[in-house]
């Protein structure tokens, strides 16, 4: 048995054996220290610090993993080159990926993501790259970079074109993800077309799945004009959009900013492009 198998082994055995309980780090255990009775301290954190230390080494065999997946041969020279700028490894972690998943890339582009979630995924788990019909249209007969499922190894990817539906898939997904396009869905669909997306992503994840979104970061109270000059969005915006839609915030990455980013620039202008302050926003369908 593998580390990491032998980790989700322990992990499981752990959700079984003590169900409704949760493996805490360091602030919780001392918030135990502070509501336990005196005598049931020591008992209870030393069952945390030997848990921990269990888990010490799954940790590692994450990174491990992680750092397996970016170096993979099958990975183009020019994705590979993007990684320090992308910070793959803190994105996969932040969404959650795991083997197996059902995964929906949304407006997948040239397919950067949609390789590591094929990679992440593994065998038994399927990856939709999803482009809505609308992106054809404006490109007016412009080629569209190859499709992901055509390399060798990418056989649970799947290419999904779409009009009205854009979820409507054979089975739920646990996560939806999309990089650096929610704005343009604005620009393309105003607010009620966005309004509608959220709904549709609500409708395609199981209970508890994830919706991650990706993009460049704007002024507060940009409107839909200067969404349009610049590319960017403003962040509380994109929050209200999507709870309102019945998700629920469940976590934010700091991992993408950029503080000396003024937003004022528009994200294609050399002088900031692929340096923008990004946000990264994770919600999780209640259930």
């Amino acid at each position: 048995m593998s580390l990491i198998e032998g980790c989700r082994t322990f992990i499981e055995t752990w959700k079984r054996q003590a169900p409704g309980q949760v493996l805490f780090g360091g602030n919780q255990m001392k918030g135990l220290a502070v509501i336990l009775p005196t005598g049931r301290r020591p008992r209870i954190l030393l069952a945390a610090a030997t848990l921990i230390a269990a888990l010490a080494p799954c940790a590692v065999a994450a990174q491990v993993a992680w750092h397996a997946i970016l170096a993979d041969s099958d990975r183009p020279d020019a994705d590979k080159a993007r990684d320090p700028d992308r910070k793959p490894a803190e994105m996969l972690a932040f969404a959650k990926v795991r083997h197996g998943q059902t995964i929906v890339d949304f407006l997948p582009g040239k397919g950067y993501f949609t390789r590591l979630f094929s990679l992440a995924a593994g065998p038994h788990g399927a990856v939709y790259a999803v482009t809505p019909q609308i992106l054809l249209d404006r490109a007016k007969g412009r080629p569209l970079p190859p499709p992901v499922s055509g390399e060798p190894g990418r056989g649970n990817v799947h290419e999904i074109v779409v009009n009205d539906r854009p979820f409507d898939l054979p089975a739920k997904a646990d996560l939806v993800w999309t990089s650096q396009n929610y704005h343009d869905v604005h620009i393309w669909l105003g607010a009620a077309g966005t309004s509608m997306l959220n709904k549709q992503v609500f409708d395609a994840l199981k209970p508890g799945g994830l919706y991650v979104i990706l993009d460049h970061a704007g002024a507060t109270g940009l409107d839909d004009a200067g969404m349009a000059k610049l590319h960017r969005i403003d962040e509380a915006l994109v929050k209200s959009e999507v709870v309102k839609a019945g998700f629920v915030l469940d976590g934010e990455s700091d991992a993408l900013r950029n503080p000396a980013d003024s937003h004022a620039a528009n994200v294609f202008d050399p002088s900031i492009r692929g340096k923008t302050d990004q946000f990264v926003l994770r919600f999780r369908k209640p259930g």
